[in-house]
């Protein structure tokens, strides 16, 4: 078996000049593996398995003549489809002190993706349920809080021009200074029309900080710091007041500026400052003010033209500094082709603003009002699942995530550790539409047999290709849990059979097998019964 390789797939964004890791292994044909060679190997989804979404919907194409989990359609019922729930939010808050209030800047954000989630409302109609039943209402709050229900944010939730999707977004959430955590969660309740709990999900880890940093970052903050191929998000405030708020967003494939919803943008460093549109070198690392940066909206993959990032000290652009960017900084965006033209908002349209240098100092520029940008950094996490043929009633959270993955053993059989959050007894694993022996360990660990190639493909042993299948998480009631995760088996490059037999001799068989293949599969089988059975006897144990 190959050495394991296990990544977690982010969320797909099309990035100029960056490319999709291909995991699909090519072989020469003087390398070409034998046709009898066993097949296992871990790695990430291929680019094909879990496309960007169009309209909202889930889109995961599996190899040719594979069928999905929970795909299959019954006589005169429509099978669910997939139904997402996104939230995205900034990576810090402000703390409040006393009486004031903070909110949360960018507010966080919730999308109703997928669907499964019409489907469902479709299912509720023929029912006889009325319109209000498959309404979605929510509620944001933090984890573990001692705040009131006052602070507790309902979501309202509307759905987008020109899409299948729904959003929904809580702008007073706050941290008092009565909360002495250093990080938190935002947790988020979704709820049908008729109070029916469709599930709890929570954010990833906020940082709290009193205010933004004016000093030079070390390595002992790097988590305020901005990287390179992270998501960030962009906001101007005039005057510091909060209803003048303008969010650079992404509007039908024109860049706005939004005082309602804001747009998650991948911010890359490019190395080669010389090079044209779409041939750039991309670098990772930290992004320092100075650097040449480029905006691409992680929806739909509409890009700004490279600019150089520049620090922001009372409305001048300060053209010197070299140092970290940090959370909350104020900075600008200087076009590359255009030294003299800024990134710059006029009420809800992006411009071009010319900025003159100060007469004073040679290495400041004067800036306007709308060309001071805001940068913070975001998070995206989404919750993907899907009912299947059976109508779940009960809430889908607690929510199972994984977070790594763990293989051993070779060959026809091989063992795997899931390594996650949320697991329970209920859950099994399955390897594409095949499910696989499970046993749970505890919430956080799973371990489960890996089905063999064989499951997946009738002529697998004549295959000399990879095959990729997704892997998910489904409870005893049929719910399905999708996951980021895949399995790939990989033929493991052996030496010819001519060089493998020249040290024996041995003829056929009456069955036309030599005896040398007869007993290796003797001996694979009796490894094979063997490993299982230590499996059974693990899980009694």
């Amino acid at each position: 078996m190959d050495e394991s390789d296990v990544d977690r797939k982010e969320t797909p964004m099309l990035q100029p000049g960056c490319s999709q890791a291909d995991t699909a292994l090519l072989f020469p044909a003087s390398l070409a593996p034998d046709p009898v060679t066993p097949l296992t190997h871990l790695g990430p989804l291929l680019a094909g398995l879990d496309a960007p979404r169009t309209g909202g919907c889930w889109d995961r194409r599996p190899d040719p003549g594979f069928q999905s989990v929970g795909t299959t359609r019954e006589p005169g019922r429509e099978a669910h489809s997939d139904q997402s729930v996104v939230i995205l939010h900034a990576k810090v808050a402000q703390k409040s002190y006393g009486n004031e209030k903070r909110f949360f800047c960018p507010p966080p954000c919730v999308y109703i993706r997928g669907h499964g989630w019409k489907v469902m409302q479709d299912h509720l109609k023929a029912a006889g349920y009325g319109d209000s039943v498959y309404r979605m209402c929510g509620y944001m709050c933090l984890d573990n809080s001692s705040q009131s229900q006052a602070d507790t944010f309902k979501l309202v939730f509307d759905e987008q021009p020109d899409s299948t999707q729904m959003f929904a977004c809580a702008k007073s959430l706050f941290i008092s200074d009565q909360d002495k955590r250093k990080h938190f969660r935002l947790l988020l309740r979704l709820f049908l029309g008729n109070r029916q709990e469709v599930g709890s999900f929570q954010s990833r880890l906020i940082k709290v900080i009193s205010k933004p940093s004016q000093k030079r970052q070390s390595m002992k903050n790097v988590d305020l710091c901005i990287s390179s191929c992270s998501r960030v998000a962009l906001f101007n405030r005039l005057r510091s007041q909060t209803v003048s708020t303008r969010y650079l967003s992404v509007d039908r494939g024109a860049f706005v500026a939004s005082a309602r919803q804001w747009t998650a943008f991948t911010i890359t460093m490019v190395e080669d400052q010389s090079a044209n549109q779409g041939d750039f070198v991309l670098s990772e690392g930290f992004i320092c003010y100075g650097a040449v940066v480029q905006l691409v909206c992680t929806e739909s993959g509409v890009a700004l033209p490279p600019m150089v990032i520049r620090k922001v000290n009372k409305q001048h652009a300060i053209l010197d500094v070299d140092e970290p960017v940090s959370q909350l900084h104020k900075c600008a965006f200087q076009f590359r082709d255009d030294p003299q033209a800024y990134l710059c908002l006029s009420n809800d349209s992006i411009i071009q603003y010319l900025a003159p240098s100060s007469l004073r100092d040679p290495s400041r520029v004067v800036l306007n009002d709308g060309s001071c940008w805001t940068i913070i950094g975001v998070e995206m996490v989404e919750f993907t699942f899907n009912e299947g043929l059976a109508c779940v009633q009960t809430p889908v959270s607690p929510f199972p995530v994984i977070i790594g993955l763990e293989v051993n053993g070779g060959g026809h059989v091989a063992m795997m550790e899931i390594h996650g959050e949320n697991f329970s007894p209920h859950l099994k694993v399955w390897f594409g539409n095949s499910e696989a022996e499970t046993m749970f360990k505890s919430p956080k660990s799973l371990l489960c047999v890996v089905p063999d190639v064989s499951v997946f493909s009738d002529g697998w042993r004549s295959l000399r290709r990879v095959i990729t299948v997704p892997l998910s998480l489904i409870r005893l009631d049929g719910l399905i849990y999708r996951t980021s995760f895949s399995f790939t088996y990989t033929p493991e490059l052996q030496p010819p059979s001519s060089v493998r037999g020249a040290g024996g001799g041995g003829g056929k068989r009456d069955g036309g097998m030599d005896e040398g293949q007869e007993d290796d599969v003797l001996l694979e089988t009796i490894h094979q019964e063997f490993t299982r059975a230590n499996f059974h006897l693990f899980m009694s144990s």
